[in-house]
């Protein structure tokens, strides 16, 4: 009997120094100039003396994954997009904040080592970086079988970035009379697909392959529709306009969000009046028959960002957005709350 090894208990790591080779093209796009060496060392390096020109500066760190909807990737063996759901998950949750993503590391766990698969994953995660902005500065892949499948894996990501101290975005800054402006998603982003998964495939019995007219494309494209990142677009309005407040609409749903950034006392009035959710909300409603409330807790409902600015800032506010290609409009606004009131209350009915 032949004695034991690493490669005969499922690990290959000759396979996994083929996937270092195959990413390092995609992970040399997504640098910055303080990114100090290359890939392959055991931490990845960041001159921080960049910061000097902060009067006092605050680092901002966030990590987040991409949910369930590798599960779409891996079905439909797309792997060159999910990356760029992760890049989104996390800086947007730093820009919220005011600061600039400056650098992130991932997370690839899979149950077997395929190079071309790894290096589409990181491909997409450096594309990501591209356009928040920031430098892809190392990671990890780790394979691990008996505990995911060959084909199965799952990603992770961290991220950090930097506000001046009294350029910090938040609660604090909200007055009442303040305008909401929603910007556009660019369809689910990564969140909700235990409950799409669920109506599509497991009520409605629909096929990735399925072509839907109402998205003029199939249902698997349509699902990996990769998540919109504002990164670059919010930290543009923060320089041009005054901005309150930014609300990253991702798990939990748009009101749950918003309320995130609403102080005691006031409270936000979002009008549904003023945007059409897309096709595939109304489908993923329709088919599942699904609640209006368990629709807006879960999916973004066509909304991926929410600025709140001072009423003389929106019509520059929409200039700027505009200008950089971002669907954006007032969506509400804020006033006083009593007692009693919610932070967040949902107004009126969708435009047809």
């Amino acid at each position: 009997m032949a004695g034991a090894s690493y490669a005969a208990a499922g690990v290959d790591i000759e396979a996994g120094d083929r996937a270092v080779e195959l990413m390092k093209e995609w992970v040399r796009k997504a640098t910055r100039p303080e990114v100090v060496g290359g890939l392959g060392g055991f931490a990845g390096l960041f001159d921080a003396s960049a910061l000097k020109r902060y009067e006092r500066p605050l680092l901002a760190s966030a990590t987040d994954g991409v949910g369930t909807k590798v599960a779409i990737a891996q079905k439909m063996d797309v792997h060159d997009t999910i990356g760029r759901d992760l890049v989104g998950m996390v800086v947007d949750d730093l820009v919220v904040t005011g600061a600039e993503p400056l650098f992130m590391t991932d997370y690839i766990c899979v149950g077997k080592v395929v190079p071309e698969r790894v290096a589409a994953i990181v491909k997409g995660i450096a594309e990501g970086c591209v356009l928040a902005g920031c430098a892809l500065v190392g990671g990890e892949t780790a394979e691990h079988p008996g505990l995911l499948g060959p084909e199965e894996y799952d990603v992770a990501g961290a991220g950090t970035g930097v506000v001046e101290a009294d350029r910090v975005l938040g609660a604090d800054r909200i007055r009442a009379g303040d305008a909401i402006i929603a910007m556009g998603s660019s369809g689910l982003h990564s969140n909700g697909y235990s409950l799409v998964r669920h109506v599509f495939f497991d009520r409605a019995g629909w096929a990735l392959d399925r072509e839907v007219a109402e998205f003029g494309r199939t249902l698997g494209e349509e699902l990996l529709e990769p998540t919109r990142i504002y990164s670059l677009d919010c930290l543009a309005l923060a320089r041009t306009v005054e901005v309150h407040a930014f609300s990253h609409i991702t798990g939990g749903g748009l009101a749950n969000n918003l309320a995130r950034v609403i102080p005691d006392g006031l409270q936000a009035v979002v009008e549904r009046s003023t945007w059409t959710p897309g096709a595939v909300f109304d489908l993923v409603g329709q088919l599942g028959n699904v609640e209006r409330l368990e629709l807006e807790k879960t999916l973004n409902m066509g909304v991926g960002m929410m600025a709140v600015v001072p009423e003389q800032s929106v019509e520059a506010a929409l200039s700027v957005l505009a200008d950089r290609g971002v669907d954006a409009w007032v969506a509400g606004g804020v006033g006083e709350r009593d007692a009693a009131g919610a932070p967040v209350v949902m107004s009126g009915d969708h435009a047809g």
